[in-house]
C-alpha cells in the first residue's frame, strides 16, 4: 500500500512540473511533417504512389512502401536532392525512379533530409497505419507519457528510475511491431500490469490513438 501511495504521490508532482521536451526533433516524426507538406500531394498519404496530384497530373510517382526498401540512405538522398550519378550508366540517380520527381536539394538542409528518409523508411516497414495525429500525440506523450517512458521513448524516465522498474523500449521497433494497434489503445485505456497506470477518463479515444501514432514514429 505504501508503495502504491508514493507512486500516485509522485505522478502527481510530475504531473504539475514543467515538461521537458527535447531540443532536438525526432527523425521519423519531423520527417513525416515535410513528407505531408512536400511529398504526400504526389506519394499518396500510404506513400503508394496514388496522390491526388499525381492523378491529377496523369504521372505515377514511385511506390515508397517498396522502392525505398532496396536503396541505401546514399541513393535516396541523390534520388530526392537530384545530385549525383549511377556510376555504371550515368544516367541521373534524380531520374532513377520518375521523371516528374522535382528536384529538393535547394530546399531540406541535411538534417530534413535525414528526417525525411526515416520516414520513408517507416512507410516502407511499417506494419501498422497511423491512427491519429501525431502532433497531437506529442502534446500527450510529453505530457503524461515521458515521465516513465524517456523524453524520446527509451524507457529512461526519471519516475522509471525512482521506482527502479523496467519499461518497454519504445524506440526499438522488434518489441513495438508485435504489439498492435488495438492492444496498444487497450493498454493504454486499461493499464497493463503493476505500474502502466490506466488513462480511460482522462484521455479520449481520439488523444490514445494520436499517441499511439506518435509511439509508433519514435522507433524509426
Amino acid at each position: 500500500m505504501k508503495n502504491i501511495i508514493h507512486t500516485v504521490m509522485l505522478l502527481t508532482l510530475f504531473a504539475v512540473s514543467p515538461i521537458i521536451v527535447s531540443a532536438n526533433p525526432l527523425p521519423a516524426y519531423e520527417g513525416r511533417g515535410l513528407y505531408v507538406s512536400y511529398c504526400q500531394l504526389c506519394h499518396g498519404t500510404s506513400g503508394k504512389g496514388d496522390g491526388p496530384l499525381a492523378k491529377a497530373m496523369k504521372i505515377s510517382p514511385a511506390d515508397l512502401t517498396t522502392t525505398v526498401r532496396s536503396r541505401s540512405d546514399t541513393i535516396l538522398l541523390r534520388i530526392i536532392t537530384g545530385k549525383g550519378r549511377q556510376t555504371i550508366t550515368g544516367r541521373d540517380r534524380h531520374n532513377l525512379l520518375s521523371n516528374a520527381m522535382p528536384e529538393w536539394k535547394d530546399i531540406f538542409s541535411k538534417s530534413q533530409l535525414k528526417s525525411l528518409i526515416a520516414y520513408l523508411r517507416f512507410l516502407s516497414s511499417t506494419k501498422h497505419d497511423l491512427m491519429g495525429d501525431p502532433k497531437i500525440g506529442l502534446q500527450l506523450y510529453h505530457q503524461y507519457c515521458q515521465v516513465c517512458h524517456g523524453i524520446e521513448g527509451d524507457g529512461d524516465g526519471i519516475m522509471t528510475k525512482l521506482i527502479g522498474i523496467i519499461q518497454i523500449d519504445l524506440t526499438n521497433s522488434n518489441e513495438t511491431d508485435r504489439i498492435s494497434n488495438v492492444d496498444l489503445v487497450k493498454n493504454i485505456l486499461d493499464g497493463k500490469g503493476k505500474f502502466m497506470p490506466a488513462w480511460r477518463g482522462i484521455l479520449s479515444q481520439g488523444d490514445v490513438e494520436a499517441l499511439v501514432s506518435f509511439i509508433r514514429l519514435l522507433s524509426h
